[in-house]
Order: C-alpha cells, then structure tokens, then sequence
C-alpha cells in the first residue's frame, strides 16, 4: 500500500501510541490522516464506529485504540478491559469488512501468549495455554481479534492484518499511577523519591519477572512498516529482542534517575507473568522491521520528558 496516497484512518491516534504512529506515517508522505479523539467516537457502539467510517472515508485502518493498564489495573478491571477491547475490535473489523475498507491493521497484545509460552514467544505458540491470569481477560478479547480477522479474510477476503506489540515505553507515556504499566511507574517512582529525598521505593513483586520492552517510536514504525508491506494472515510479533528482570529494570531505572536510596520489594503483590520476550524473526522477514533505539537510550529520553512535561 502507498501510504502517501491513502486516506488512513486511526483509532486510537490521539493517543501515546497513537502521537507517534502519526509521525511516521507523515515521514512516509501521508496526507490525509484521521485521528479523532476517543471522546468523539465511542468505539464500543455500533453507533460510533459507523460515524468514524463516515467521517474519516478509510482506504486503511489501523486499530490503535484499547483499555489498558498495569498489573493493578488489569486486576481491578478484568471485566471492562474484556468488554472494551472486543467490542471495540470485532465493531472496527465488521465496519470495514462491510465497507469492502482496503486494508485493516489490529494491534493485538503480548498479554495474548500463554503465561508459560517457551521463551522467546514465538508466533505459532499462542495456543499453547491459557494467558497469565492477572490480564487474561485482556489477552483473550485481543486474541479473540485474531481468529475474527483470520476468519474474515477466509469468508469475506478482508485484508486485516494481527500484529503483536511487546511492553511499549517513551515519553508521553502514561505516568498515572492507578493505571500506568511498569517503566513510566519506576519512573515516577524513582524521580518523585528522588526529588523528595525518600529513603526507599516500594517495587511490586519479587523482581525475578522478565520483560521485553519497545520504544514507541520503534512499535510505530514497525506498524507503518507492516501497513506498506505485509498482506498476510499470520500474526506477527513487534519486539525489541531482549529480556531483562523487574530487578534490573528497576535498578536501571533508579541509577539513570540518581536515585540513591533502597529498593524494597513488596512480595504481597503479584508479579504477572514469570517471563516475557518475543521471536522477532517473522516481522524482519516479511517486512524488515527491526528494533532501532538502545534501551538505556530509551529510558533516558523518557525520564527527561518525565522531569520536564510529566510531572505533576
């Protein structure tokens, strides 16, 4: 698909994710771009995801938007976060399918894998088990996306495609701490404390939990990539092709904010799923994504944007 000649519509695209898939699709020469706020189309009824078709005339959809959250969200919300991520996916796949839409790119999520998938999940493991049951609701609404758009372009010959993003982080991250994911929550942590003079931060878990992180701008430009060049039914992982601890992370992320003072681990919390890293193989393969921006890089970046825009 020529994305400078395509009317591209994006659920999702005023959001984190959403700012910086925008960007690239821009430096590829698109034009025409749809990005509503989600207050002004509520994806969960039939009613709005209708008034977005409409409004925005898509040659391409690209499904962004989603209820999410850190562990503790998911725990409190497994209910909402399985209603919204399915209705708001099957509603974007039915619309397109019924508007014969060009192109349809859903973004599905690691939380999809089951919670002891051999490591790094590959693609063809996720029906292996059962997901790790603190964001099972989750994955499984986000999987369920999966057989739909399989199932559609079996039936219908719906070009939708399934991508698999790993934990995302950058600046412009959500830094709420009732709802945010685990680095922009070190980070507020970490800073805060450090700012404050505290003696220790409290870190849920144990810390023996691995996790696989993408900088934003990396997931974005692996969407744009796969938007151009990937018509396929098999889903495909975004990653960055590394694991590191929670202990690690969290002791990274304390030395690159200055925090000098002690971690303690709070083990009556839950530490979600025991390990997380991605086979990237299939997304350089078919449409040479690879992962570009350092770790520390990353971290670094998003901590400065933290210190001067995130706080308060």
């Amino acid at each position: 698909m020529d994305l400078a000649k395509a009317r591209i519509a994006l659920t999702g695209g005023a959001g984190f994710l959403g700012g910086y898939v925008r960007a690239a699709l821009e430096a590829r020469g698109a034009r025409e771009l749809f990005a509503p706020r989600s207050k002004d189309y509520d994806l969960r009824e039939q009613e709005g995801v209708r008034r977005f078709f409409d409004d925005g005339r898509p040659d391409l959809v690209i499904h962004l938007a989603a209820s999410v959250g850190g562990i503790g969200a998911n725990s409190e919300n497994p209910g909402k976060f399985f209603y919204d991520n399915l209705m708001m996916g099957a509603l974007v796949l039915e619309e397109a399918r019924r508007r014969e839409t060009a192109k349809t790119v859903v973004l599905g999520t690691i939380c999809a894998y089951p919670k002891f998938a051999h490591i790094p999940f590959k693609e063809d493991a996720l029906w292996d088990g059962y997901p790790e049951e603190t964001n099972a609701p989750y994955g499984v609404a986000k999987k369920a996306l999966l057989v739909m758009a399989q199932g559609y372009r079996a039936q219908y010959g719906t070009n939708a495609i399934y991508l698999l993003p790993v934990n995302l982080y950058g600046p412009r991250d959500n830094f709420d701490p009732r709802s945010s994911h685990v680095i922009p929550a070190l980070i507020r942590k970490f800073v805060d404390a450090e700012a404050r003079a505290e003696r220790e931060v409290i870190v849920w878990g144990d810390g023996s939990p691995t996790r696989e992180f993408l900088h934003a701008k990396d997931a974005a430009e692996g969407i744009a990539l796969a938007a151009e060049r990937y018509d396929g039914d098999e889903p495909v992982n975004l990653g960055a092709g590394f694991e590191i601890s929670i202990k690690d992370l969290a002791e990274t992320i304390a030395r690159l904010t200055g925090y000098t003072g002690a971690l303690k681990w709070d083990t009556s919390k839950p530490n979600g799923q025991p390990r997380r890293s991605l086979d990237t193989t299939r997304a350089e393969r078919l449409f040479g994504f690879k992962a570009r921006i350092g770790f520390e890089q990353g971290l670094r970046e998003t901590i400065a944007w933290y210190r001067e825009q995130g706080r308060g």
